[in-house]
């Protein structure tokens, strides 16, 4: 298990992207929460499979093709805190 922290950057607010990757984690069975910045990005904290993180982050980007401008993804150790996915405010 692993916990990857996400950034993902472009016009990814106002457009059903957190409530898409919310959808895709809970299919995935990964847990943690999404939510909107300031700056217009959105911020991603989710934990589980690394093979399952990757396949969210491949199925967003193909929903949201021309969208994202830009990713960023850090993978650390999991420590299994969360207990769904949630869409944080």
């Amino acid at each position: 298990m692993v916990r990857a922290h996400i950034i993902f950057s472009g016009t990814v607010q106002g457009v059903g992207f957190r409530f898409t990757v919310q959808r895709y984690a809970l299919n995935l069975g990964l847990k943690g929460w999404v939510r909107n910045l300031p700056n217009g990005s959105v911020e991603v904290l989710i934990e589980g499979q690394k093979q399952r993180i990757q396949e969210l982050c491949r199925n967003v980007e193909d929903d949201f093709e021309g969208a994202i401008q830009s990713r960023d993804i850090q993978f650390v150790p999991g420590e299994e805190r969360f207990k769904d996915f949630r869409i944080a405010h």
